[in-house]
């Protein structure tokens, strides 16, 4: 990993807000010129730090969209169980994100559905699948609060010291 300076965190600050601005308005955004705005781009993409750019999607515009998130506990901590799960969760397109996580739970799901139901069918077929959870939880959301990009902000000031 390389070492990134104000105008690498200033390019991803830009990005994590408007990812469909033009190369030419993130290099006056930022302060540079086109060509080593470009090249400062390039490189935060070819080194993994910008992994893609998507649109950001109103679920709540789209007729029955559900979100639920789910805490998964796995019947044993064997590496093979894990490998196993995860496994199942990477074949549904419905599951939208996945974290192993520390505490009481090993992962946190989160799954995106037509309906309530398909959301319950989901849960089944990933518990028939899998075949390694011990219990889970469900919790529907019900309201999205806050759904910002990452603070950037807060990794910028780190690289100062």
């Amino acid at each position: 990993m390389f070492k990134l300076d104000r105008i690498d965190f200033k390019i991803l600050r830009v990005l994590s807000d408007n990812g469909r601005i033009t190369k030419a308005a993130l290099a006056e955004e930022v302060g540079l010129s086109p060509s080593p705005c470009w090249e400062r781009l390039r490189r935060l993409e070819k080194s993994g730090l910008i992994s893609g750019y998507r649109a950001e999607i109103n679920l709540r515009k789209l007729p029955g969209a559900v979100t639920v998130f789910v805490t998964i506990e796995l019947d044993s901590h064997a590496v093979a169980r894990f490998q196993s799960f995860e496994r199942t969760v990477c074949e549904h397109a419905e599951i939208t994100g996945c974290w192993a996580i520390g505490g009481g739970y090993d992962y946190l799901i989160q799954v995106v559905a037509p309906t309530i139901e398909a959301y319950q069918d989901l849960i089944e077929t990933v518990l028939e699948t899998s075949g390694d959870v011990a219990r889970y939880y469900s919790y529907i959301v019900t309201k999205a609060i806050r759904q910002p990009g990452p603070p950037l902000h807060l990794f910028s000031d780190q690289q100062k010291n």
